[in-house]
């Protein structure tokens, strides 16, 4: 074997000859286009290495873009196959974008971010969904609508209810390598809507009026959703007329108009109200109502100390103990019960404090009555006419003050 001369010896040659730089799965590379074939393209990545991008591959990214390549062209690759069976490079511009994306997917987890993506599938353990290129898991413990009680058949209704829509998710792991990524739904939903109430509060005002959706009804009124944050609805401030149960005027899921009527930034609160966006009754009761009219209705509701009677929708009167016909003793369960139809005489009417008196006792009783009320209240107008006649003549039959004397200085 002949000796080799070191002094010359050309190690410039070898080293460029060699691949130091070997190409590694998963790597993007850029890379020029050396020949365009009918079922693939030969593209150059450095080093004299030259590999194949298939043009099942090309075909991935449309038409236009196959259209465009010519040779020459620089475009990033990314490395499929270092070596195949038959010892050649297999590129791909397709995986380009996938690996961006799993960058991306790190880079959302590491910021703590929000992204919003399709909902493209279900299965019995959760939704599938569609983070570009890549497809990703969100598990029924992460889906906002669902929790632990909720029924096997009632959830899988649920998640396939929600297949086309498009929801806020979180990244909550990164998996390349098992090709795994999990999301959360109600992480970024808790995220979403703490942003938007601190907006919400910061940004409204009473008297606003906004659309929501009813989210949720209690005994004591409706939590509406104004779009990241609720608000509630009390149930005084649901209608004119006397409520219950919220569920008697709302449902779940309905749309409503609201009015903001409070908000307390301290302690997050909103307060809504449907009522006053409603016609009130009380504002024009005089024009339907007179002193001695005579009106039915059923009773509403019967307390020791008298009973309430649905004149109209939002409008109802008093019978005190005192207006029974005959004794005027405590009304007791026997002698009104609720849902009874009477017809009594109005006796007292107030608009300002929404209130109106009525009488169950006999017209001439009423009448006699009334005729007191009406002659106490002209004596009493007469009176204080009087006094003021009195008080006018005697501020001006008074002597005028004397003026006073200068002081010495």
């Amino acid at each position: 074997m002949s000796q080799v001369n070191a002094e010359h010896f050309d190690w410039t040659q070898l080293l460029n000859e060699y691949d130091y730089a070997r190409p590694q799965r998963g790597e993007v590379r850029e890379g020029v286009i050396m020949k365009l074939e009918s079922d693939s393209i030969l593209v150059s990545i450095g080093s004299k290495r030259e590999g194949t991008i298939p043009t099942q591959d090309l075909r991935s990214m449309g038409e236009d873009f196959m259209a465009g390549l010519k040779v020459g062209d620089t475009l990033q690759v990314y490395v499929q196959d270092p070596e195949n069976r038959d010892g050649e490079l297999v590129l791909s511009v397709g995986m380009v974008q996938v690996a961006r994306d799993w960058e991306e997917a790190l880079q959302l987890q590491a910021d703590n971010g929000i992204v919003q993506s399709a909902v493209i599938g279900c299965n019995k353990g959760g939704l599938l969904v569609q983070f570009n290129r890549i497809r990703g898991f969100v598990p029924a413990s992460q889906v906002a609508q669902l929790h632990g009680r909720t029924a096997a058949e009632e959830r899988q209704h649920a998640l396939q209810r929600m297949v086309g829509q498009t929801i806020p998710l979180k990244v909550i792991e990164v998996d390349r390598e098992r090709n795994r990524l999990v999301l959360s739904e109600r992480l970024a939903t808790q995220e979403w809507r703490k942003a938007q109430k601190h907006r919400l509060l910061s940004e409204l005002q009473q008297g606003d009026v906004l659309s929501g959706r009813v989210n949720q009804l209690t005994n004591f009124g409706a939590f509406i959703d104004l779009g990241g944050a609720d608000g509630l609805a009390h149930i005084s401030e649901l209608s004119w007329q006397r409520v219950n149960h919220p569920r008697e005027v709302l449902s779940p899921g309905q749309e409503v108009q609201v009015m903001i009527i409070e908000i307390d930034a301290s302690r997050e609160r909103i307060g809504l109200s449907l009522r006053r966006l409603l016609p009130n009754p009380w504002d024009t009761i005089e024009q339907r109502y007179t002193i001695g009219q005579e009106v039915t209705g059923p009773v509403t509701n019967v307390a020791p100390f008298g009973a309430f009677v649905q004149i109209e929708d939002a409008v109802e009167g008093l019978i005190h103990a005192s207006e029974l016909d005959g004794e005027g003793a405590v009304i007791s369960r026997d002698k009104l019960q609720q849902g009874q139809v009477v017809t009594a005489h109005i006796i007292s009417l107030d608009r300002q404090r929404q209130r109106m008196g009525l009488s169950l006792k006999k017209p001439e009783e009423i009448e006699r009555m009334l005729a007191e009320q009406r002659e106490a209240a002209a004596a009493k107008a007469e009176a204080a006419t009087a006094a003021a006649a009195t008080a006018a003549a005697a501020a001006a039959t008074a002597p005028a003050a004397a003026p006073e004397e200068p002081q010495a200085e």
